[in-house]
This record gives C-alpha cells, structure tokens and sequence, in this order.
C-alpha cells in the first residue's frame, strides 16, 4: 500500500487496525474527509460521491433547484436518504481521521526490513520495481536488461499499479451501482406484484356487487311480473265464480218451478188446475225468456299473454366480457334498464 503497511507483520495489532480503516470502495485507508454515515459506517468523501453519482446520474442536471437522493451503503445495504446538500451534507468522521494520522506517523516512523519488499525470483538481491506492459507481469530492472523482459515494453510500477488501482475502484462503483438499480427494479416488481394482488380483489368485488345488483334488479321484477298474473287470476276465477253462484241460483229457481208444475199437473180438477196453470206458464215462459246468463269465451281462461322471452337477455348475459371502464358502466345501466323493461 502507498503507506508501507507491508512492514507490519501479520496479526499484529496495527495490521488489526489497518483492517479497521480500509474504505470498502476503494480499499485504501480512508482518504481525508471521511464521512460517516447513518448506519455507522465511514467512505471516503470521494468514493461516497462517487456511488451517490452513480446511483443517481442525473442528480446534477437538475436546474438550480437540485433535490436530494439516495444510495445504499457498500457494507449494509441500508438505504442513505441525502439532501440537496448531496454527500456534502453527512458529517465527517473526525475521530477516523485523526486515527489515520496516527496511523501513518506510526508506520513512517519504522525502519523497512529487508525481505518484506517482493524480490525477483531470477535475480534474488533485486526488488520488483518496474512493470512490464507486453507481458502484463511485475518484474525487476536486471530482467529488463539482460533477463525475459530486455526486448518488453516497461513502465514504472507505481504508475500501473494507480492506474489499476483506478480501474477497480471504477468496476467497484459500477457494480455498487449496478446492485442499487437491480435492488430498485426488485422494489418495483414487489409493489408492482403487491398492487396487482390489490386490484384483483378490488376488481372482484366490484364484479361481484355489480353482478348482485342486476340479480336484484331481475329479481324485483320476477315478483312484479309474478303480482300481475296472481291479480289476472284472482279477477278471472271472481267472475267465473260469480256466475256459478248465479247459475246455481237459477238451476235451483228452476228446479222449483220444475216442481210447481208437476204438482200443477198432478191436478184432477179442471177448474182447479185452471185456475193456477195460465199464471204458472206465463211464469215460467217468463223464466226462460229472462233467465239467460252470462257465458265466458272460449279461451277466456287461456294466460298465454303473460308470457315472456328472456332469450333476448341471456345472449347479453352470455355476451358479457371486460371492457374500459367508462364502457362498462354504461352496458351495466343498459342491462338493466333492459330488464326493467
């Protein structure tokens, strides 16, 4: 690293505390200013910019008015709501900082051993200083001039390693941001799929009513229709029972002049039978003449007029499908109107 870690040695509690102060962007030692965020954890100024950018492209082309946004800590996922203030608004952590430099005093004020510098495997006394770009390997000057590499292009190694260094700090931030877009479309599809769950049932329900409603509406006029037909038969069977009633009267009337004139005729005398026949015939020419009654037509019991055709209605029913919601209002109103009709 570009503060000598490599001269503490492993386990030891400074290397501890190297681990401690790492950026999980970069992986460097945090870089001045470090801010902390509400979660508790810290990012170098730059690499939390660096991963709001991403999180939000168009952050800085919003006018003047610039609003805030959001990113998710590299090291939790939790989400980290910014004002307009971007990154510029969380708080530096300034005990982190100072512990840095603490740090680092400690790690420039020790000697550097031999043997904790990586050293050329072909030439053992030459450190790994340059970088050899045709074969892409990390390499020693005596390789360059008169070992493998003497015919490879070079380059100093500090210079590949930073440019690399910001190649993978570039891939991280992508990949942070490609999982805040990834973890945002799965918060889309989940309240897409939670919101189609709720519709449905809505949709339902509204079915269901509106299909009661016009159960209702048939039903009310089944009974109507069912009230005229009683009140038809209660008319139609008062008047043919007031004609019994009239019939059975004059039956049994007749009846009694029927016997009168048997007993008229069972009259030896003939000034007797005289005296009462001429009365008794007039009386019942008289009842012949005047005793006709009311007849009913042929038919008149026939109800065939209270017939109805509901073959109309049961293709609309049939018919029924799904449309926009304004049309589907207005074949809900035409259908019963219809059946009200």
């Amino acid at each position: 690293m570009d503060f000598q870690a490599g001269i503490l040695q492993d386990g030891s509690p400074m290397e501890s505390l190297e681990k401690q102060l790492i950026c999980p962007i970069c992986l460097e030692m945090f870089s001045k200013p470090v801010v902390i965020l509400p979660c508790q954890h810290n990012l170098c100024r730059k690499c939390a910019n660096d991963v709001f950018q991403a999180a939000n492209p168009y952050w800085q082309s919003r006018g003047s008015v610039i609003s805030g946004g959001r990113f998710r800590c590299p090291s939790c996922r939790h989400e980290v709501l910014l004002d307009r203030h971007g990154v510029y608004g969380l708080q530096r952590n300034l005990l982190v900082e100072n512990i840095i430099d603490i740090y680092k005093q400690e790690c420039s004020s020790r000697p550097l051993k031999k043997g904790e510098h990586p050293m050329c495997k072909e030439h053992e006394d030459e450190r790994i200083n340059i970088y050899c770009v045709t074969c892409e390997v990390p390499t020693c000057s005596m390789c360059k001039v008169f070992g493998a590499h003497k015919d490879c292009e070079v380059a100093p190694l500090q210079t590949i390693f930073q440019g690399q260094k910001t190649e993978l700090n570039n891939c991280i931030s992508m990949l942070v941001a490609g999982n805040d877009r990834i973890q945002t479309i799965i918060s889309q599809l989940e309240d897409s799929c939670r919101s189609t769950e709720e519709n449905s049932e809505a949709a339902k329900r509204e079915l269901c009513a509106r299909f009661d409603a016009l159960a209702a509406v048939l039903e009310e006029k089944k009974l109507e229709l069912l009230e005229r037909i009683t009140h038809e038969q209660g008319d139609k069977t008062s008047f043919v029972q007031g004609l019994i009633h009239r019939y059975k009267e004059q039956l049994e009337k007749s009846s009694r002049l029927v016997e009168t004139a048997i007993q008229a005729m069972e009259e030896t005398g003939g000034a007797t039978f005289l005296m009462n026949a001429k009365q008794l015939i007039k009386t019942i020419v008289e009842a012949s003449k005047g005793g006709r009654l009311e007849k009913i037509e042929h038919g008149y019991e026939n109800m065939d007029a209270f017939s109805v055709s509901l073959e109309h209605l049961a293709e609309a029913v049939r018919a029924l499908d799904f449309d926009p919601a304004e049309e589907d209002e207005e074949y809900f109103d035409g259908e019963e109107e219809e059946a009200e009709e």
